[in-house]
């Protein structure tokens, strides 16, 4: 069966994530038993909570999803949108996350200015 595009993003993000020790993280089923909006990926790296939600072809978040990430950060997780051409920095960024005490905040790689983000 052929793999959609934000599916390789996910198994990209998996094999990133797999690569921290003290590593736990899950892929939450929500197929219209679960809730809406819920990130795509959650992790706990070396005692931090890590959500990342998966974008692909220039797929953008839904309001519901951009909620739900803030209120991670807001709860002192972390949270991150990526696309096929922005996994790289994410890994940079879980170093800083799981090894420098990084700042919880929602990083969106997919926006146009990511700086910008809240």
């Amino acid at each position: 069966m052929a793999q959609t595009p934000e599916h390789k993003v996910k198994n990209h993000v998996k094999r990133i994530l797999n690569k921290y020790p003290y590593t736990y993280s899950f892929m939450p089923a929500t197929h219209g038993y679960g809730s809406s909006g819920v990130p795509d990926i959650v992790a706990c790296i070396n005692g931090k909570f890590i959500a990342v939600e998966c974008k692909a072809n220039g797929g953008k978040t839904t309001a519901l999803q951009k909620k739900n990430l803030r209120e991670i950060v807001a709860a002192g997780g972390h949270a991150f949108v990526v696309d096929e051409e922005s996994t790289g920095v994410l890994a940079m960024m879980l170093d800083s996350v799981a090894f420098m005490n990084a700042e919880p905040k929602l990083h969106d790689f997919t926006e146009e200015n990511p700086s910008e983000n809240e």
